[in-house]
């Protein structure tokens, strides 16, 4: 069975506003819930980056029953492996078991602003396999000292660990990153609804393992306004993760964006009042077999309208 989750967009909406959000997302009747992880947003007309983990923590405190995950972070550029490893401990302990940590190679639109560069993807692949053997080894409550290639360590300890260490999920895109990925996770984390992603992750990854994909939606009532509402905030989305990954500013995405048309972002996001397309739209992934969907309403202008008048009869939906 499906679980499906909503996510805490945090490139279109305030701190205080998502936190409201995912209390009303958990009430009415969502599983789980995900967060960006950002420093911009990907377009100026979002308008919004508030830290991600500041919301989760008090996310943790205002829900009671979903599971939270980061989708995703990047433990190697704007934060460092170790206090990814110390953060993700203390929002465990903060959930009472609820949180996977959710990780990833990054996009330049955030990991550029500490002025280090941009690496190329494959010493990104590299750097995020090195984090997550780091968060590993501090995760099990033990004195650690590290000098790798890319990241050192000084005689470093977690504290406040909890019992059972933190779940991590793993972004890939394809059969070189889960080979690489698979055994080094326990999630897998993907924005396409392709079974062989799910098949070929099986094939190298040992023991029980979740699939986390993510879809986005434009509810509201009249279907116009909702393209029109999608095309101004997430006409970025049709650049593809190769390209997304590299544009370092919102105005980068502006320029690659600008010959999007309105019709191009409704044939990629269900826009509009029909639930029924919508749920189609989302039933590819359990089609695929994944475990677990999470939702982007897309715009913070009908997000409070989606929670209160259409999440819960597009849940009921998807779980018949």
């Amino acid at each position: 069975m499906t679980n499906f989750g909503y996510t805490l967009m945090t490139e279109q909406s305030g701190p205080k506003q998502l936190v409201n959000y995912a209390v009303q997302a958990e009430r009415v009747g969502f599983d789980f819930e995900v967060s960006s992880d950002h420093y911009s947003p990907w377009l100026t007309s979002q308008g919004h980056a508030p830290y991600a983990w500041s919301v989760l923590g008090a996310v943790a405190q205002a829900t009671e029953r979903v599971e939270l995950a980061t989708y995703v972070t990047c433990p190697t550029l704007r934060y460092h492996p170790a206090v990814i490893a110390q953060k993700a401990a203390t929002m465990q302990l903060l959930a009472d078991g609820r949180f996977i940590l959710g990780l990833g190679a990054g996009e330049n639109l955030n990991e550029h602003v500490i002025g280090e560069g941009w690496p190329p993807v494959a010493q990104r692949q590299d750097m995020l396999a090195e984090a997550i053997t780091i968060i590993r080894e501090l995760h099990t409550g033990e004195l650690v000292t590290w000098q790798g290639e890319y990241f050192r360590i000084d005689s470093a300890r977690i504290w406040d660990l909890p019992d059972g260490g933190v779940p991590i999920g793993v972004a890939v895109s394809g059969e070189k990153s889960i080979a690489r990925f698979a055994p080094l996770g326990d999630h897998l984390i993907t924005t396409e609804p392709e079974a062989e992603l799910l098949t070929s992750w099986a094939k190298v990854h040992e023991g029980p393992s979740r699939s986390i994909g993510q879809i986005p939606i434009c509810w509201g009532p009249d279907k116009d306004a909702a393209i029109e509402m999608a095309h101004d905030q997430f006409r970025w989305f049709g650049g593809g993760w190769s390209v997304n990954a590299d544009l370092p500013t919102p105005a980068g995405f502006e320029g690659a964006s600008q010959f999007v048309r309105p019709e191009d972002v409704a044939d990629s996001i269900p826009c509009g009042p029909d639930l029924d397309e919508i749920a189609d739209a989302i039933r590819e992934y359990a089609a695929a077999g994944f475990t677990n969907v999470a939702l982007v309403q897309v715009g913070d202008e009908n997000q409070q309208r989606f929670l209160d008048e259409a999440a819960g009869p597009l849940l009921e939906k998807l779980r018949r």
